[in-house]
């Protein structure tokens, strides 16, 4: 079966499953597990900030962060597209008791301008800004970057009225190897960054909160609160190590396949896509011309072995990783030229 629905679907690597064996291990909440405190050290430094946390799940560390920054009655502004606002079961308001004002901007990348107007300070008649959020990369906007200079005005903006800037760096990683720079350069101007070591770097769970000492201490009580607690969690910090330090590099090849399914996916009769506009590892594309849903066109590929999930009425999405090389994704492309081609013979008929 070849998996393309997401990069979480990769499997722990041999070198992975040898670490978590030998792992040395402690009580994390005590702060004893060395495993884990040296990859909170080493996440700490590759982010350019004074310290980190290991948190389950990316939305834990997204949910922690508008928590640290923003008080009951505040809103968060965010893209509309954005992971924070429309896939983690409204945790800013459950939690944090916020609301999102989302802006909708075409590529997924919001500009300081537009920020700028909807900033509102506190008032008689509406909820003062507590917090900006941008995605670096952008999931459903098809793996979008951030230009280091919008995060920059972004920040710089933002620091000049007293608000906090968060990053939601699921795979920022992916957006260093777009742009060519260190992550450390991109999460610079931002006050916190949440990135996945379960995503892009293929570790089997974890995520990453960095920003300063003081807020990553309060960070620590808010993850015990929504019971992140772990104890000896060195088996799974061990992993994360090996993917923070050994997997950036295999990024390249990644956007590589992904450019080359996107390529190759706008020469098939039906299928509708932008290819140049690929940056990364994700490759959204509509099938509405063939005929089918996406939920019929997931079908057909399944009943091909090849996994691939739709993410709304018209488009499907492809996320490549390192668990599917590219004579595989030769093969998902050859099933997915089948399918079209079958729909599109069969609505002629």
């Amino acid at each position: 079966m070849i998996d393309l629905r997401s990069d979480t679907v990769t499997r722990p690597t041999s070198a992975m499953r040898r670490a978590m064996a030998e792992a040395e291990v402690g009580d994390d909440v005590y702060g004893e597990d060395p495993t884990v405190n040296r990859l909170e050290r080493r996440a700490a430094e590759i982010m350019g900030k004074e310290a980190a946390v290991l948190v389950p799940t990316g939305t834990m560390g997204n949910t922690i962060a508008v928590k640290l920054h923003t008080g009951h009655g505040q809103e968060v502004i965010c893209e509309a597209r954005s992971h924070v606002f429309n896939y983690e079961l409204a945790m800013m308001a459950w939690f944090s008791g916020c609301l999102a004002r989302p802006i909708s901007s075409p590529d997924g990348i919001l500009q300081w301008d537009q920020i700028r107007r909807e900033i509102r300070p506190l008032g008689p008649h509406w909820a003062p800004t507590g917090l900006i959020e941008i995605e670096d990369t952008h999931n459903m906007a098809g793996g979008a970057v951030y230009p280091l200079e919008v995060i920059r005005q972004i920040s710089d903006g933002a620091h000049e009225l007293g608000v906090k800037v968060h990053m939601d760096g699921a795979r920022v990683f992916n957006a260093a190897e777009a742009l060519g720079i260190s992550v450390r350069e991109i999460v610079k101007p931002v006050d916190t960054v949440m990135f996945c070591l379960s995503k892009a770097l293929g570790a089997p769970v974890g995520s990453m909160l960095a920003g300063t000492g003081e807020a990553i201490a309060q960070g620590r009580l808010y993850r015990k609160r929504l019971g992140g607690g772990m104890r000896q969690a060195g088996v799974l910090a061990a992993a994360g190590l090996i993917a923070l330090e050994e997997h950036p590099k295999l990024l390249r090849r990644d956007h590589e396949n992904a450019r080359f399914l996107a390529t190759a996916l706008a020469r098939i009769p039906g299928i509708g896509i932008d290819a140049p506009a690929v940056q990364t590892n994700i490759v959204i594309f509509d099938v509405s011309g063939t005929g089918l849903t996406p939920s019929e066109f997931s079908a057909r590929l399944k009943q091909r072995d090849v996994l691939i999930n739709g993410i709304n009425a018209h488009q499907m999405r492809i996320v490549t990783h390192y668990d599917v090389d590219r004579a595989g994704c030769q093969q998902a492309l050859e099933m997915i030229e089948q399918v079209a081609a079958g729909a599109v013979a069969g609505a002629r008929a």
